[in-house]
């Protein structure tokens, strides 16, 4: 509906922009929610076609810390552990070669 009067106008426009901005301001907490939403268990979301080959590589990293731990039990030099300690890359590598210098230096203590 029109109207003449140019206080009401300026009233409605207004109101418009106070709609819209209530809008905006609602659309932008809904991505911030999303944006900063914790991600889910990875194995869930990984997609159907990786997953046999994401389990491949898991089957891959836990052999190789097998083979990891086989090695670390004929060294006995904490230096040598400190070494690889250093070198390595992977937590699981890091958290092995760290529980082999606790070994060592408690069989020291003893």
């Amino acid at each position: 509906e029109a109207t003449l009067d140019l206080a009401e106008r300026r009233r409605i426009r207004s109101a418009i922009r106070e709609l819209q901005r209530q809008e905006l301001e609602r659309d932008e907490e809904t991505l911030a929610s999303k944006r900063f939403r914790p991600e889910r268990s990875s194995h869930r979301q990984d997609n159907k076609e990786n997953w046999p080959q994401s389990r491949h590589l898991e089957e891959e990293q836990q052999a190789a810390l097998a083979a990891l731990s086989e090695q670390l039990e004929a060294i006995t030099n904490v230096e040598e552990l400190t070494k690889l300690l250093r070198a390595a890359g992977e937590y699981e590598e890091r958290k092995l070669i760290r529980a082999a210098i606790r070994k060592l230096r408690a069989e020291e203590i003893e």
